[in-house]
Protein backbone atom coordinates (compact mmCIF):
# COMPACT_ATOMS: atom_id res chain seq x y z
CA UNK A 1 0.00 0.00 0.00
CA UNK A 2 1.39 3.46 -0.85
CA UNK A 3 0.08 6.16 1.06
CA UNK A 4 -1.35 9.69 -0.35
CA UNK A 5 0.10 12.85 1.35
CA UNK A 6 -2.67 15.05 -0.10
CA UNK A 7 -5.38 12.22 0.70
CA UNK A 8 -6.69 14.30 4.52
CA UNK A 9 -7.88 10.42 5.98
CA UNK A 10 -4.22 8.91 5.01
CA UNK A 11 -1.86 8.08 8.05
CA UNK A 12 0.95 9.41 5.82
CA UNK A 13 0.14 12.80 7.59
CA UNK A 14 0.47 11.14 10.60
CA UNK A 15 3.96 10.20 9.44
CA UNK A 16 4.83 13.70 8.35
CA UNK A 17 3.97 15.30 11.83
CA UNK A 18 6.16 12.76 13.42
CA UNK A 19 8.69 13.08 11.20
CA UNK A 20 8.45 17.08 10.96
CA UNK A 21 8.60 17.35 14.46
CA UNK A 22 11.82 18.85 15.71
CA UNK A 23 12.54 17.15 18.55
CA UNK A 24 12.58 13.89 16.34
CA UNK A 25 14.65 15.06 13.87
CA UNK A 26 17.44 15.88 16.61
CA UNK A 27 16.59 12.42 18.07
CA UNK A 28 17.46 10.78 14.45
CA UNK A 29 20.18 12.97 14.16
CA UNK A 30 21.70 11.93 17.70
CA UNK A 31 21.20 8.38 17.13
CA UNK A 32 22.60 8.21 13.93
CA UNK A 33 26.09 7.25 15.77
CA UNK A 34 24.77 4.92 17.55
CA UNK A 35 22.82 3.85 20.63
CA UNK A 36 22.66 6.16 23.75
CA UNK A 37 21.43 6.51 27.32
CA UNK A 38 18.70 9.07 28.00
CA UNK A 39 20.69 11.35 29.74
CA UNK A 40 23.55 11.34 26.85
CA UNK A 41 20.47 11.94 24.30
CA UNK A 42 18.82 14.78 26.44
CA UNK A 43 22.34 16.96 26.65
CA UNK A 44 23.69 16.56 23.33
CA UNK A 45 19.93 17.67 22.12
CA UNK A 46 19.92 20.62 24.66
CA UNK A 47 16.84 22.45 25.26
CA UNK A 48 14.32 19.81 25.87
CA UNK A 49 12.57 18.67 28.90
CA UNK A 50 12.70 14.96 30.25
CA UNK A 51 8.77 14.81 30.00
CA UNK A 52 8.83 15.85 25.92
CA UNK A 53 11.69 13.84 24.99
CA UNK A 54 10.07 10.44 27.06
CA UNK A 55 7.23 11.56 25.00
CA UNK A 56 8.82 11.52 22.04
CA UNK A 57 11.11 8.63 22.28
CA UNK A 58 7.73 6.55 23.10
CA UNK A 59 6.01 7.40 20.16
CA UNK A 60 9.25 6.67 18.06
CA UNK A 61 9.37 3.42 19.48
CA UNK A 62 5.54 3.00 18.45
CA UNK A 63 6.29 3.76 15.14
CA UNK A 64 9.24 1.50 14.86
CA UNK A 65 11.85 4.35 14.46
CA UNK A 66 13.70 3.63 17.96
CA UNK A 67 14.58 0.53 19.99
CA UNK A 68 14.87 0.88 23.84
CA UNK A 69 16.70 -1.49 25.32
CA UNK A 70 16.90 -2.34 29.57
CA UNK A 71 19.91 -3.25 31.00
CA UNK A 72 19.37 -5.67 34.07
CA UNK A 73 22.01 -3.67 36.14
CA UNK A 74 21.65 -1.29 39.17
CA UNK A 75 20.70 1.20 38.78
CA UNK A 76 19.36 -0.54 35.90
CA UNK A 77 21.05 0.85 32.62
CA UNK A 78 18.57 1.99 29.35
CA UNK A 79 19.94 2.44 25.53
CA UNK A 80 17.75 4.09 22.52
CA UNK A 81 18.73 3.42 19.40
CA UNK A 82 17.53 3.99 15.90
CA UNK A 83 15.82 0.86 13.91
CA UNK A 84 16.66 0.18 10.35
CA UNK A 85 13.53 1.85 9.70
CA UNK A 86 15.06 5.17 11.82
CA UNK A 87 18.35 4.63 10.08
CA UNK A 88 16.42 5.31 7.04
CA UNK A 89 15.15 8.88 7.94
CA UNK A 90 18.88 9.86 8.19
CA UNK A 91 19.76 10.67 4.94
CA UNK A 92 17.07 13.16 4.20
CA UNK A 93 16.89 14.44 7.71
CA UNK A 94 20.33 15.46 7.44
CA UNK A 95 20.00 17.27 4.41
CA UNK A 96 17.33 19.37 5.20
CA UNK A 97 19.45 19.97 8.12
CA UNK A 98 22.36 21.16 6.45
CA UNK A 99 19.89 23.60 3.95
CA UNK A 100 18.82 24.95 7.30
CA UNK A 101 22.22 25.80 8.78
CA UNK A 102 23.31 26.67 5.50
CA UNK A 103 20.17 29.21 4.63
CA UNK A 104 19.72 29.96 8.48
CA UNK A 105 20.70 33.54 7.58
CA UNK A 106 18.98 34.34 4.82
CA UNK A 107 15.98 32.97 6.46
CA UNK A 108 16.48 35.49 9.47
CA UNK A 109 17.00 38.50 7.07
CA UNK A 110 14.06 37.69 5.06
CA UNK A 111 11.55 37.19 8.42
CA UNK A 112 13.30 40.85 9.62
CA UNK A 113 12.75 42.52 6.30
CA UNK A 114 8.85 41.35 6.50
CA UNK A 115 8.92 42.34 10.45
CA UNK A 116 9.62 45.93 9.66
Amino acid sequence: MRGDAFDPECPTRLILDRIGDKWSVLVVLSLTGGPLRFTELRRLIGGVTPKVLTQTLRTMERDGLVTRQVFAEVPPRVEYALTPLGLSLHKPIQAITEWAEENVEAVVAARTAHDA
